[in-house]
């Protein structure tokens, strides 16, 4: 696995928070988890300029521990390399929303609007996925009585020696670093910091695993290894490696700018929800993952994003502190459930 770190650039104090100033600067949080109130408000407030601008950033000093990165990882190459009868016999079930287990083909950009998602969906993503949702562990909490009865399918696993405590263990770090970074964001728009906290308690989040297999030949005209969408949700939490062909995310010129893959560090995105809750005040910006340059298309890639989806029956509309007279809401309210469920079905026709 290799990484490419940024020169980082000269700070006026001995406690700097934006490390590597940017478009998608690396932003250190440790500051934040101290218990200093005045460093964790200066932690959200740089945070918020970020999510009005691109709304990604690198977070460093998240107190995720190095050793359920390496496990999580390590076990998602051993899935990747079994052969596909293997994988196969995990495969999703059709009627499942959550896609948990190995997925089906699909192509994110035929979730955006005003797309035409069987045309696009037969321009697959050059990927495969594996997904696990803590709505199919058995007795989970979170799925109301009048919600689709296949949001309660059982999650897929492999047999794979040691491959479902590596997942659970990671999930429940991704559980504690999303609380705490919406508790961030909850002080970045001037609300109580727990203001979210009864509406991700029972989240319905997909944890997916990416494999982009190296590229033998040439991918098709207009085919990437992920299709330029926006996340659903209110955040993304990412790992990747280094390899080549990675992730880009579109800046307000138009241009495509890479995101650094740096050690020990975590991706954040907003999502659509965070948007609609901010009356658009912080931006879901659009991004892609690219195809390698041939001469290195035999690298495979690897990447783990957590899509914290909040709780199914979560109300998603404009929050007090972002809509005023000359600022009404531009979004119509909808829910958590409602709005991925159909996300889901549009990338993959579920």
């Amino acid at each position: 696995m290799t990484t490419q770190t940024p020169p980082v650039r000269p700070v006026r104090d001995d406690r700097p928070i934006t490390l590597v100033d940017g478009y998608v600067p690396v932003i250190d949080i440790s500051g934040a988890r101290s218990g200093d109130i005045d460093r964790r408000l200066q932690v959200a407030r740089t945070i918020a300029g970020v999510c009005e601008t691109s709304g990604f950033l690198a977070i460093v000093g998240h107190g995720v521990p190095e050793d359920r990165i390496r496990r999580v990882y390590n076990a998602t190459r051993e899935f990747f390399a079994l052969d596909e009868a293997a994988k196969t016999r995990l495969l999703a079930d059709e009627r499942d929303p959550l896609m948990r287990g190995f997925g089906r083909k699909g192509n994110l950009a035929a979730s955006n609007a005003g797309a035409d998602p069987q045309a696009l969906r037969r321009l697959a993503d050059l990927s495969e996925t594996f997904t696990y949702n803590r709505l199919g562990e058995p007795g989970a909490p979170g799925v109301p009585a009048d919600a689709p009865s296949v949001l309660r399918l059982p999650n897929k696993w492999p047999d794979l020696p040691g491959f479902r405590e590596a997942y659970l263990d990671y999930y429940a770090a991704m559980e504690g670093l999303a609380q705490e970074l919406m508790r961030l964001f909850a002080l970045a728009l001037d609300l109580p910091e727990t203001w979210f906290d009864d509406k991700i308690d029972q989240h319905m989040t997909n944890l997916t695993a990416n494999y982009y297999p190296g590229q033998e030949n040439p991918p098709a005209p207009g085919q990437l290894r992920k299709g330029v969408h926006s996340d659903w949700g209110s955040l993304t939490i990412l790992y990747q490696d280094g390899a080549p062909g990675g992730l880009q995310v579109r800046d307000r010129s138009g241009e495509w700018v890479d995101v650094p893959a740096i050690a020990g560090s975590f991706v954040i995105n907003i999502g659509d929800l965070m948007a609609i809750w901010t009356n658009d005040r912080w931006v879901s910006t659009v991004h892609r993952v690219v195809n390698p340059p041939r001469e290195v298309a035999h690298h495979e890639r690897y990447s783990l994003p957590f899509f914290l989806q909040p709780n199914y029956s979560a109300p998603i509309e404009c929050i007090p502190t972002c809509t005023s007279p000359d600022n009404p809401p531009r979004h119509a309210p909808t829910t958590s459930g409602m709005y991925l469920t159909g996300k889901l079905s549009a990338a993959y026709g579920i």
